[in-house]
Parts: structure tokens; C-alpha cells; sequence
């Protein structure tokens, strides 16, 4: 695989074209790229955030086209990637990318139609993670705990906590019983949260960004 920032290094891309550009300059650079026959039967995977597959068929007319909606964690080989076919994907390209994607974290398939709620979703996920994380470790500090310990205490927490939902494959509620015992500390929190709205909160902020998504597609 070569990457690169040139226009003419990519033409020669004759199996698969990755875009990974800015949305703001798709047009300029698609249409120096389609003066160039090498990438005429490539596969594109594009990763542009709000640029729907037809505008990426109309500028790579026939080919097969797989949009793709990747998120941060990605960096460390934990992401999560949606992907959705254009008309002339066939199964190979779906595999082509699912394997090209998969080495950095898993892959599902979706309908365009469901890419903005992805975006909502797992691309913006992180950042209310982190803002989760961030206010995890402010109530630690100020129980008096050390920021560091704090947050490590919540990092190691949310990383577990998701990871012992994946492996045993259960649903968040079951953990939730687990480990809310009457008259606890646990459903001491859990009563703050509830009266806070805090899955409202992340509901509506999932809502919100996939409102978004769809606003900044159609702009496109």
C-alpha cells in the first residue's frame, strides 16, 4: 500500500484508491484523477466524512465504490468501521475492504442510508467517551482521590467495563444488575445519573450529530 498526497502518485493506483482527503478539495482532486486510465478500474474506498456514494459514483463513473465511516480508536487498532456499497461494489470489493479495514479494528455493513446515524454514533462516540472518562476522574478528584489515580481508575474502568460486555456478549442492563446492590453505593450513583438525565444526554447528543451528518451530506 502506498500513501501519498499526490495526485499523480495516486493515478497509478490500478486495484484499490483510498480517499482520505478533505471533503473541501474532492473536486479538484477528482477530477485530476480522472484524466488518468490507470484508476479507471479501481475499487474506490472513501472515507470522506458527508460525502454521499453518488456524489463519489458520479466522479468515478462505473466503478465500484465503497463508502466507508471509520472512528479514532482506529489509531490503536480498536476502531470500528462502517461500510456501505455503491451500485457496481460486488461481494470481492466488500471483502477487498473489509481486509484492508479490519487491521484497524472491526468492520459492519450498513445501508447508506444508515451512514449519518453511524456518524452520530461511533465516528462522534469518542469524544462523549472521553468527556465521560474526563468527568469519571473530576468526581474521583473531587472525593479526594489524585488526578492520576483518578483517572486511571476511570480509564481502566470504562476499558474493562466494555470489555467484559463484549466477551461475555451480554447486555449493559445484566452488568448493571450485577453489580447494583440494594440500598448500595452503586444505585446511589446510578439515582444521581437517572435525575442528571444522563442517557437522555447521550441520546440526544447521538441524535444531534447524526442530524448533523445529514445536514453537512446534503451541502455536498
Amino acid at each position: 500500500m502506498q500513501v501519498t498526497e499526490e495526485n499523480h502518485a495516486a493515478a497509478n493506483a490500478n486495484e484499490i484508491l483510498f480517499l482520505a482527503i478533505k471533503p473541501q478539495i474532492f473536486d479538484s482532486v477528482t477530477i485530476a484523477l480522472a484524466n488518468h486510465s490507470e484508476t479507471r478500474n479501481a475499487l474506490i474506498i472513501s472515507i470522506l466524512a458527508g460525502t454521499p456514494i453518488a456524489h463519489l459514483e458520479t466522479a468515478f463513473p462505473n466503478q465500484p465504490v465503497i463508502r466507508a465511516m471509520p472512528n479514532t480508536p482506529a489509531a490503536v487498532g480498536a476502531g470500528i468501521t462502517a461500510i456501505a456499497p455503491g451500485r457496481h461494489a460486488q461481494p470481492h470489493h466488500l471483502e477487498q475492504a473489509r481486509r484492508i479495514l479490519e487491521t484497524v479494528g472491526e468492520v459492519v455493513e450498513v445501508p447508506e442510508s444508515m451512514m449519518d446515524a453511524v456518524t452520530g454514533l461511533s465516528g462522534s462516540g469518542p469524544g462523549y467517551v472521553a468527556m465521560m472518562i474526563e468527568g469519571l476522574a473530576d468526581g474521583g478528584v473531587a472525593a479526594g482521590l489524585p488526578r492520576a489515580i483518578a483517572l486511571q481508575l476511570a480509564l481502566q474502568t470504562v476499558r474493562g467495563t466494555a470489555q467484559l460486555l463484549q466477551e461475555e456478549g451480554i447486555h449493559p442492563a445484566v452488568l448493571k444488575d450485577r453489580v447494583t446492590s440494594p440500598g448500595g453505593t452503586t444505585i446511589a450513583g446510578i439515582a444521581q445519573l437517572e435525575k442528571s438525565g444522563f442517557r437522555s444526554a447521550l441520546i440526544e447528543a447521538v441524535k444531534a450529530a447524526w442530524l448533523r451528518s445529514r445536514e453537512l451530506g446534503k451541502q455536498s
